[in-house]
Protein backbone atom coordinates (compact mmCIF):
# COMPACT_ATOMS: atom_id res chain seq x y z
CA UNK A 1 0.00 0.00 0.00
CA UNK A 2 2.85 2.35 -0.64
CA UNK A 3 1.60 5.85 -2.43
CA UNK A 4 4.97 7.47 -4.33
CA UNK A 5 3.48 10.98 -5.42
CA UNK A 6 6.23 13.63 -6.78
CA UNK A 7 5.87 17.12 -7.48
CA UNK A 8 8.16 18.17 -10.43
CA UNK A 9 9.62 21.56 -11.80
CA UNK A 10 10.10 20.08 -15.25
CA UNK A 11 7.53 18.68 -17.76
CA UNK A 12 7.70 14.84 -17.92
CA UNK A 13 6.53 12.83 -21.08
CA UNK A 14 4.49 9.98 -20.35
CA UNK A 15 7.09 7.94 -21.61
CA UNK A 16 9.63 9.20 -18.86
CA UNK A 17 6.53 8.87 -16.54
CA UNK A 18 6.26 5.64 -17.41
CA UNK A 19 10.19 4.56 -17.35
CA UNK A 20 9.94 6.72 -13.76
CA UNK A 21 6.90 4.50 -12.46
CA UNK A 22 8.42 0.82 -13.72
CA UNK A 23 12.10 1.81 -11.99
CA UNK A 24 10.14 2.63 -8.52
CA UNK A 25 8.32 -0.18 -8.98
CA UNK A 26 11.67 -1.97 -8.90
CA UNK A 27 13.04 -0.36 -6.00
CA UNK A 28 9.97 -0.28 -3.46
CA UNK A 29 10.42 -3.21 -2.42
CA UNK A 30 13.82 -1.38 -0.61
CA UNK A 31 11.09 -0.22 2.08
CA UNK A 32 9.65 -3.96 2.15
CA UNK A 33 6.69 -3.23 -0.17
CA UNK A 34 5.44 -4.79 -3.19
CA UNK A 35 5.13 -3.26 -6.57
CA UNK A 36 1.27 -4.98 -6.88
CA UNK A 37 0.03 -2.53 -4.63
CA UNK A 38 2.40 0.35 -5.82
CA UNK A 39 0.12 3.73 -6.63
CA UNK A 40 2.34 6.62 -8.39
CA UNK A 41 1.26 10.18 -9.18
CA UNK A 42 2.85 13.04 -10.38
CA UNK A 43 2.42 16.88 -10.38
CA UNK A 44 4.98 18.02 -13.24
CA UNK A 45 5.98 21.89 -14.07
CA UNK A 46 5.46 22.05 -10.56
CA UNK A 47 6.46 25.77 -8.65
CA UNK A 48 9.24 25.23 -6.24
CA UNK A 49 11.87 27.35 -4.29
CA UNK A 50 14.60 26.46 -2.49
CA UNK A 51 16.90 28.33 0.01
CA UNK A 52 14.42 31.50 -1.39
CA UNK A 53 15.73 30.51 -4.92
CA UNK A 54 13.37 29.30 -7.81
CA UNK A 55 14.39 25.61 -8.80
CA UNK A 56 14.59 25.10 -12.67
CA UNK A 57 15.41 21.08 -12.01
CA UNK A 58 13.95 20.19 -8.69
CA UNK A 59 11.39 17.46 -7.00
CA UNK A 60 9.43 16.79 -4.02
CA UNK A 61 8.62 13.12 -3.53
CA UNK A 62 6.08 11.92 -1.03
CA UNK A 63 6.47 8.11 0.04
CA UNK A 64 3.42 6.94 2.18
CA UNK A 65 3.15 3.80 3.22
CA UNK A 66 1.26 1.42 5.71
CA UNK A 67 3.37 1.20 8.63
CA UNK A 68 6.72 1.90 8.48
CA UNK A 69 10.16 0.75 7.69
CA UNK A 70 13.77 1.17 9.37
CA UNK A 71 15.86 4.63 8.76
CA UNK A 72 18.06 2.58 6.41
CA UNK A 73 15.54 1.36 4.50
CA UNK A 74 14.20 5.01 3.88
CA UNK A 75 18.29 6.28 3.71
CA UNK A 76 18.38 3.90 0.68
CA UNK A 77 14.60 4.41 -0.77
CA UNK A 78 16.03 8.35 -0.97
CA UNK A 79 18.99 7.20 -2.66
CA UNK A 80 17.45 5.34 -5.15
CA UNK A 81 14.60 8.02 -5.83
CA UNK A 82 17.36 10.96 -6.37
CA UNK A 83 19.22 8.16 -8.67
CA UNK A 84 15.99 7.77 -10.76
CA UNK A 85 15.27 11.47 -11.15
CA UNK A 86 18.71 12.11 -11.99
CA UNK A 87 19.30 9.75 -14.46
CA UNK A 88 15.60 9.99 -16.16
CA UNK A 89 15.21 14.15 -15.69
CA UNK A 90 18.40 15.71 -15.40
CA UNK A 91 17.45 16.89 -11.28
CA UNK A 92 20.30 17.19 -9.19
CA UNK A 93 19.92 14.97 -5.60
CA UNK A 94 20.71 18.11 -4.29
CA UNK A 95 17.61 19.83 -5.29
CA UNK A 96 15.54 16.94 -4.29
CA UNK A 97 13.88 16.36 -0.62
CA UNK A 98 12.34 13.04 -0.26
CA UNK A 99 9.61 12.13 2.98
CA UNK A 100 8.03 9.30 4.37
CA UNK A 101 4.49 8.88 6.60
CA UNK A 102 3.57 6.00 7.74
CA UNK A 103 0.06 5.00 8.66
CA UNK A 104 -1.46 2.20 10.87
CA UNK A 105 -4.96 3.02 8.78
CA UNK A 106 -4.92 2.31 4.79
CA UNK A 107 -8.22 1.77 3.26
CA UNK A 108 -8.47 -0.03 -0.13
CA UNK A 109 -11.40 -2.07 -1.59
CA UNK A 110 -14.39 -0.79 0.71
CA UNK A 111 -12.22 -1.10 3.65
CA UNK A 112 -9.45 -1.16 6.06
CA UNK A 113 -6.44 -3.07 6.54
Amino acid sequence: MPFIDSKITVKVSEEKKEKIKARLGEEIGIIGKPESFLMVGFEDEYCLYMAGKKLEKGAYVAVRIFGNASSDAYDRMTGAICNILSEELDIPAGNVYVSYIGTRDWGWNGGNF
